[in-house]
């Protein structure tokens, strides 16, 4: 279909009571408190900001080297380094306020306790539009079983933190889960105002020179390319069973990998690894999902959202 004259194109969606201008929002881990990207990226363009995962105190992280690249992809084993909750409300968020764009904090802890702190520390301030809980976090005190692979573990969190905060709660969900549909439907019924899927795949890589890791951590978190057709699949069953938005991640480079998540069921998607090779590449994509609504001649974006046909 060919590109109308003067069309007008609606891209906006509501996320957990979020309005969003536009679908396309920054991943949690890439694109740093936002500051970092300023000169490549006009923020007020942006649907939504996710910044840096946030835990009660700051964190190190992982001894070096905890990043590798992999084919279509990298590892990362970054160990959640952040500077805590504190510094960056007094730090970093105000730099945030200048815009006007939604920022969502993601924010994780230890144990259940912790995450609630972390989100009743973010509800006393402003310049918060909503929370992202990382799950894919081991709990100490239950033998660091991970939060993100236990429906009952989870849903613990998000009932703390939906207690602890006014502010609306997106539940990220690990993919190293036997079924992503139990998850998915936990993180509902627990009250999460929406999911967003999927984190990053357990991996390592090994240098067969030295036959040691490439990580000094052994294994990291996969991203890129090579995970995109684990996450729309993931995405798709996600949307057979709940009915809270659904926001896609995994791999997202184009405005056609986007295209897919959504058509798959997501009402937004976040953009990760594809920053740091093209530090404005969320930029492009937007565009580039502009560019696809003006050749098919969609006038609104959400009916684009869970449009897969047979």
């Amino acid at each position: 279909m060919k590109k109308g004259k003067g069309q007008e194109i609606n891209l906006s969606v509501t996320i957990a009571g979020i309005e969003l201008k536009n679908p396309v929002m920054t991943a949690s881990g890439t694109f740093g408190y936002g500051e970092e990207f300023s000169p490549f990226v006009d923020f007020n363009k942006l649907g939504a900001v996710v910044v840096k995962g946030l835990s009660l105190k700051p964190r190190q992280g992982n001894p070096s080297p905890r990043i590798v690249e992999t084919p279509a992809g990298m590892l990362n084993a970054i160990g959640l380094q952040n500077v805590g909750v504190e510094v960056f409300i007094k730090e970093k968020l105000p730099f945030l306020r200048k815009y006007n764009v939604p920022v969502i904090a993601n924010i994780f802890g230890e144990n259940v306790r912790e995450y609630a702190e972390v989100a009743k520390r973010l509800d006393e301030t402003d310049g918060i539009a909503g929370l992202e809980i990382n799950i894919s976090c081991p709990n100490v005190k239950k033998g660091g079983i991970v939060f993100g692979i236990n429906p009952k573990e989870s849903a613990k969190v998000i009932r703390a933190v939906k207690k602890a905060t006014r502010f609306p709660v997106v539940t990220k969900l690990s993919p190293n889960v036997t079924d992503i549909k139990v998850m998915a439907k936990a993180a509902e019924d627990a009250g999460s105002d929406a999911i967003s899927l999927i984190n990053t795949i357990t991996g390592m890589a090994i240098d067969v020179e030295t036959r040691k890791p490439k990580l000094a951590n052994i294994t990291g978190g996969l991203s890129g390319p090579a995970i995109r057709p684990i996450a729309v699949r993931m995405v798709w069953e996600a949307a057979k069973v709940v009915k809270i938005p659904i926001i896609g991640i995994g791999g997202i480079m184009t405005a056609s990998d986007a295209l897919e998540f959504i058509i798959a069921g997501a009402a937004a998607v976040q953009i990760g690894t594809a920053n740091f090779v093209e530090p404005d590449a969320a930029i492009k994509i937007l565009e580039g999902i502009k560019d696809y609504c003006m050749r098919h001649g969609v006038k609104r974006l959400k009916g684009l959202i869970r449009s897969l046909g047979s």
